[in-house]
């Protein structure tokens, strides 16, 4: 064989040395940030700096980092390592400002350098981790020439170390321009999460969908715990017994879609038992029980409807349903 060919091939099996992960600095130290930077850190990037509006508040997140970054505060921008990826993870009211706050520190450096020619985000990305919010909010660092976009992960973060576990097999919903879904994509993928990508137009219908997944069922629980306080059990009784209740419906949706999924008085469109419920709804205790038990029935006779029960039943349910709703 030539030995050109040859060391060619050699050249093509040797392995492949590992790529560098790109660094980090994380703008907002609460538990969605300190998560992010722990699980970040813990499958091998180099978190550079985290930032809070107070200095005991990065301090903490720094120390629950195994990279050990700075602790900045907001008054320190001018401080900020020039991280390759920049996450913000402030409150989403907050994104905007905090984009434009940045955007004019790296600016006013970029302009004083020894390299004007250099856009003052040249390379790097800026990611924030709201749900409610798209890139549009990271436009100053856009006009910088950051790479924009967001990625959010479909799980509660109410503790930044079980947070961090959690996050670890997320889906993340991801948008932004070209390169910025591809590095979100990327962190995703290595934190052992996956991704989905939507258009930057349908970001707040995305998040109020979301919404309707997790918080509302919260309220819709809470309901439920209230009516069979009313029956005599304590809070603490209800919510006992109504979890291995949720579990089971959880695990219903696991397994099947939720037309199929659905159990119950509205699967077997048993009209006597609707008309007892809303009698017993009727109290002033009870108005929003009855409101909800009457638009989410209605929800509920169209997936039944789908599995195949009896029309004729079920549209004699959506006249009682109906009916209630104008008494």
């Amino acid at each position: 064989m030539p030995v050109k060919r040859r060391i060619a091939r050699e050249e093509r099996e040797r392995p492949r040395a590992k790529r560098r992960k790109p660094t980090i600095s994380i703008v907002g130290a609460g538990r969605m940030g300190t998560a992010l930077g722990r699980a970040l850190a813990a499958h091998g990037y180099k978190v550079e700096a985290v930032v809070a509006q107070k200095r005991t508040h990065a301090l903490r997140a720094a120390a629950l980092i195994s990279s050990r970054p700075l602790a900045l505060t907001t008054a320190q921008f001018d401080k900020l390592p020039s991280s390759e990826i920049l996450l913000i993870t402030t409150p989403d009211d907050a994104i905007e400002d905090t984009a434009s706050r940045l955007s004019a520190t790296m600016t006013s450096s970029w302009k004083t350098s020894r390299r004007p020619h250099v856009s003052a985000g040249s390379k790097r990305t800026a990611l924030h981790a709201s749900g409610a919010c798209s890139s549009e909010s990271l436009r100053a660092l856009r006009e910088v020439g950051f790479a924009t976009g967001s990625m959010h992960p479909l799980v509660s973060v109410s503790n930044s170390i079980h947070g961090a576990e959690s996050l670890c097999s997320a889906f993340f919903c991801i948008e932004g321009d070209a390169r910025a879904k591809r590095v979100a994509r990327s962190l995703v993928a290595q934190l052992g999460g996956e991704s989905f990508a939507i258009s930057t137009k349908d970001k707040i219908l995305y998040h109020a969908a979301a919404v309707m997944a997790s918080g509302h069922v919260t309220a819709l629980f809470d309901i439920a715990t209230e009516m069979l306080t009313l029956c005599g059990l304590t809070r603490h009784q209800a919510r006992t017994v109504f979890l291995p209740l949720l579990r089971s419906t959880l695990e219903n949706l696991y397994a099947s879609d939720p037309a199929r999924a659905l159990t119950g008085t509205f699967a077997r469109a048993d009209a006597a038992t609707v008309r007892r419920h809303l009698r017993v709804l009727g109290g002033t205790k009870l108005n929003d029980a009855r409101a909800v038990y009457t638009l989410l029935g209605l929800r509920s006779l169209e997936l039944a409807r789908i599995a195949g029960a009896r029309p004729e039943l079920l549209d004699e349910i959506v006249r009682i349903l109906r009916a209630s709703n104008e008494s």
